[in-house]
């Protein structure tokens, strides 16, 4: 197996142009050009010998050729039928890797871990397009994809939405349904000058360490979400105005105003002023009194 060799503007462009191979704006598509946040990535999402990782988004095969020197197996997904061949090119001396043209989001990934790794929990590794970036997170945290952890590439205005606590005005929806799944930390800041083409924005790498145990307990998660999205839909509003209006729940105004209370909150509180905590309290308050 032949040391990664794609990460430096020269050897990736050599690639492109062989393949003749065009950006496609609606993936999102910017490819690492630099060995050393590579070398971070791996680092972060501490891939051994005996690692199944999972890649979403592989491009030209970049990363996927770090990993498959670190770990023992990757299975890498790709969206993008004309990267196909180049991947095929750019990996065929790395026998541990399988090359699998779908939509991450369409894929039955619980199977793929079945198959791959006996259902034990992988290790998720991606670049991922700034669009498609909350879908994709928390589709493999909803559908309960057995994860260790999950190391990722993303704007950096996200990774910071996903660390952070009430009381900030990165704090929202996304933050609160990261942190009940995971430990969130981010690991490196990266500037555009890291890509191909640049992106407009910094971006930042943020490993995600799935919880073993949920830091709340609450009855109904479907609910809760429900609740923190509607919190969130109008931030400037009260959270009893919030909870009314929304179309996801149908709690009378009377509900809403005994269970602030009775969760010991402010009347007038907003949303973005509560815990995880406190949001499970108002929600198992709901599921047992309504």
């Amino acid at each position: 197996m032949t040391r990664p060799y794609l990460a430096n503007p020269k050897n990736t462009i050599e690639v492109l142009q062989k393949y003749e191979f065009v950006f496609q704006k609606r993936f999102g598509q910017n490819f690492l050009i630099d060995s050393h946040v590579l070398d971070k990535i791996i680092a972060a999402a501490q891939i051994t010998k005996d690692d199944f990782v999972l890649e979403i988004g592989p491009g030209i095969g970049t990363m996927t050729q770090y990993l498959a020197f670190a770990a023992r197996e990757v299975a890498a997904i790709e969206i993008d039928r004309s990267l196909i061949p180049i991947l095929k090119d750019t990996l065929k001396e790395y026998e541990n890797v399988t090359v699998i043209h779908q939509d991450i989001l369409k894929t039955d990934i619980v199977k793929l871990v079945q198959e791959k790794n006996s259902g034990k929990p992988v290790k998720v590794v991606a670049n991922l397009p700034y669009y498609i970036t909350t879908p994709i997170i928390m589709g493999l945290f909803e559908k309960h994809v057995p994860i260790e952890s999950i190391t990722i590439m993303v704007q950096k205005e996200v990774a910071d939405r996903m660390q952070v606590g009430p009381g900030t005005k990165e704090y929202g929806a996304l933050s609160l349904a990261v942190q009940y799944y995971a430990e969130p930390e981010i690991v490196a800041n990266v500037p555009p000058n890291c890509f191909m083409p640049r992106p407009k924005v910094g971006s930042a790498v943020i490993k995600l360490t799935r919880h073993r145990e949920r830091p709340v307990d609450v009855e109904d998660e479907k609910l809760m979400f429900r609740i923190i999205r509607a919190s969130f839909n109008q931030r400037r509003k009260t959270l009893a105005n919030s909870l009314k209006n929304s179309s996801e729940l149908s709690f009378t105004k009377q509900q809403i105003e005994e269970a602030i209370a009775f969760c010991g909150l402010p009347a007038a509180v907003r949303g973005e002023a509560l815990t995880l905590q406190q949001f499970a309290q108002l929600s198992n308050y709901f599921s047992e009194n309504t």
